[in-house]
């Protein structure tokens, strides 16, 4: 696996707990609302159960999450329209870039998109010419300080995981798409916590490149996941937990 989705989960949790957190509440809430208008109950409701989790994760006040519910089911009136769109691109280096937002304003957000991307030597790309190369995958993390990992890889083999990953601070758990909601099940019964549980985009082919080059289309997917319309990057570059930590040393 390529390490994207691991520092996806680094990134998400520092974010909510710093000043970043009123920006992660608007980002949860859109996601919220979006999966809500499948049907707000999220115990019948995968999709929603999953954003719910995660906002409660991010201590996402009650009240907040279930406004965000009442305007995804259409019982909020008044709320503006918010639309989930995937956008296709290149990074510098020719790295594949899947950017998921949640906007009012089409206009607006790609706008904003390709204004990052101009100024960093990226380009959007034709629909369909970037999303061939990953495939959708349920992700889990368990802590490996509380976890053993052999635990954790009988537990989730058994319920169908793919591949189970020891990465230091975590365990990483991928899925097949549709098993997912499976696997969580199980390590749930077997008593062990999830950190998070999500469903990522997971490059094929994961590319890799020299430090500074990694260190250029890392920073042009920080500027991305920056906009606010933004809900979540992906990118086919192999990050390493080199790159990781060259990459949040140089941040400051």
């Amino acid at each position: 696996m390529s390490g994207h989705s691991k520092w996806s989960t680094i990134k998400r949790k520092k974010a909510a707990n710093d000043a970043k957190r009123g920006k992660i509440f608007t980002r949860l809430a859109r996601e919220i609302t979006i999966a809500a208008r499948q049907g707000g109950d999220p115990e019948a409701n995968f999709t929603l159960r999953l954003a719910v989790e995660r906002a409660r994760a991010a201590n996402m006040p009650k009240e907040n999450i279930e406004r965000a519910i009442k305007r995804g089911t259409g019982e909020l009136k008044g709320a503006e329209q918010i639309e989930e769109v995937t956008y296709e691109a290149y990074a510098p280096h020719g790295v594949a870039l899947l950017v998921e937002v949640a906007t009012d304003n089409r206009n607006r957000t790609i706008a904003e998109i390709k204004h990052v991307l101009s100024r960093n030597g990226g380009t959007m790309a034709e629909p369909g010419s970037v999303g061939w190369q990953f495939e959708q995958k349920g992700y889990i993390t368990v802590s490996a300080e509380k976890y053993e990992y052999e635990e954790v890889f009988l537990v989730a083999a058994e319920a169908g995981a793919e591949d189970v990953v020891d990465a230091e601070d975590l365990i990483e758990i991928f899925t097949p798409r549709e098993s997912l909601q499976a696997v969580r099940e199980a390590l749930g019964e077997a008593g062990i916590e999830i950190e998070e549980a999500r469903l990522d985009w997971v490059p094929k082919t994961p590319v890799d490149l020299d430090p500074e080059a990694a260190m250029k289309v890392m920073n042009v997917i920080e500027q991305l996941e920056d906009l606010d319309d933004t809900q979540m990057v992906y990118s086919n570059l192999n990050v390493t937990d080199e790159l990781m930590k060259s990459f949040e040393a140089a941040a400051g």
